[in-house]
């Protein structure tokens, strides 16, 4: 039979290595799926005390016997063993008593309550593990409520766009409005948006399991801000922005994926385009040092919030009055910290913002 004091069974877990053979060669000895060592300690300690107990009582009786009586002596040892098993038990219990609540607290984790703790009492390699414990216990909270607001936020940012396209395409469909391109291009624009939270969803979910492939190649800064400055210049014209170029020419080309820091750079844009008033002005900019080359990206617009300044990194992070997805900024540092690189952001209200992003340079070797 199988169980906690059973074989193993015969399948393979999925969470057992793949570098180790299965079923693990149980040896019942100091090492691997034995023991631990502190219980091969504790054991050895306790037989040791036995033994010495019983030499002692033997060599008690033997001498005190004949002098005392062997009914006498008897009851004494006797006495004294009842109280030393009922100190040991005392050190037992509170010895076992961590790893009582550790199991249990183990087992409420497991079944997904992840606000166990348990008290940091006893031996001092007990309260290391509750320590450890707690600490575990914690961090899969925090990553549980991330996990459950992650997908509250994406369900609302996709029922906006699908909510559109639903009701434009049910009032065509039923002949409340015409299927003309002023009726048709709602559902466009939805279709887009839903695109762009779709491929920015993808970024996230690439940088976060490590998975994003950069491939690095030397580009022209100067190019690069050029490049996105003629991307935006349509939308910054529609928004009433001027858009500044001030890269510097001649700058040593930077180590980065063309692909991905446009996308970056892009967002950084877009943000400035979008929160900046008519007749304000979004500028970019490309400096270069010995290692490194900066971008930065300020605009005139109202600035960010004191209180929203710490979080504009994390994701679904949005003013009161925003009207994005709340993504741009979180994928933009995703794609720069990949890049080995560093990005931050300084803004003052009323006076704008401005973020800076660094990347390696070039190097030939």
């Amino acid at each position: 039979m199988s169980g906690r004091w059973g074989p193993p069974p015969r399948s393979r877990p999925p969470w057992w290595p793949e570098d180790r053979s299965w079923p693990p060669t149980r040896r019942w000895g100091r090492g691997r799926y034995g023991p631990p060592a502190f219980v091969w300690r504790f054991g050895c300690i306790f037989i040791a005390v036995i033994a010495l107990i019983a030499v002692a009582a033997s060599a008690a009786v033997g001498a005190l016997a004949g002098r005392y009586g062997a009914l006498r002596v008897g009851t004494f040892l006797a006495v004294v063993l009842l109280l030393f098993l009922l100190v040991g038990g005392r050190g037992m219990r509170r010895f076992t008593r961590p790893m009582d609540d550790l199991i249990d607290a183990a087992g409420r984790v497991e079944r997904g309550d992840y606000s166990a703790r348990i008290s940091e009492y006893g031996p001092p390699q007990v309260r290391s593990v509750a320590r450890a414990f707690n600490s575990m216990s914690a961090r899969l909270k925090a990553a549980d409520e991330q996990r459950r607001g992650f997908l509250a936020d994406v369900v609302h940012e996709l029922r906006t766009p699908l909510a559109v396209i639903q009701a434009q395409a049910e009032a065509i469909a039923d002949g409340v409005y015409p299927a003309d391109p002023e009726h048709l291009a709602p559902i466009l624009d939805a279709t887009r948006s839903l695109e762009v939270l779709v491929e920015d969803l993808r970024a996230l979910a690439l940088t976060d399991t490590g998975s994003l492939v950069l491939n690095r190649e030397p580009v022209d800064p100067a190019e690069l801000v050029r490049d996105t400055v003629a991307t935006f210049a349509a939308q910054a014209e529609v928004a009433g922005v001027e858009l500044v170029d001030k890269a510097e020419d001649g700058l040593s080309p930077a180590d980065v994926d063309p692909v991905r820091l446009r996308g970056a750079l892009g967002n950084v844009v877009a943000n400035g385009i979008r929160y900046t008033p008519r007749g304000g002005s979004v500028t970019i900019s490309a400096e270069g040092s010995a290692d490194r080359i900066a971008f930065t990206v300020s605009d005139t617009g109202p600035g960010i919030a004191p209180d929203l300044l710490p979080r504009v990194f994390h994701r679904f992070v949005r003013g009161p009055e925003s009207t994005g997805s709340g993504l741009g900024l979180a994928i933009a540092h995703d794609i720069v910290a990949a890049h080995g690189g560093q990005i931050e952001v300084t803004s003052s209200t009323p006076s704008g913002t401005t973020v800076r992003m660094t990347v390696p340079v070039y190097s030939a070797a």
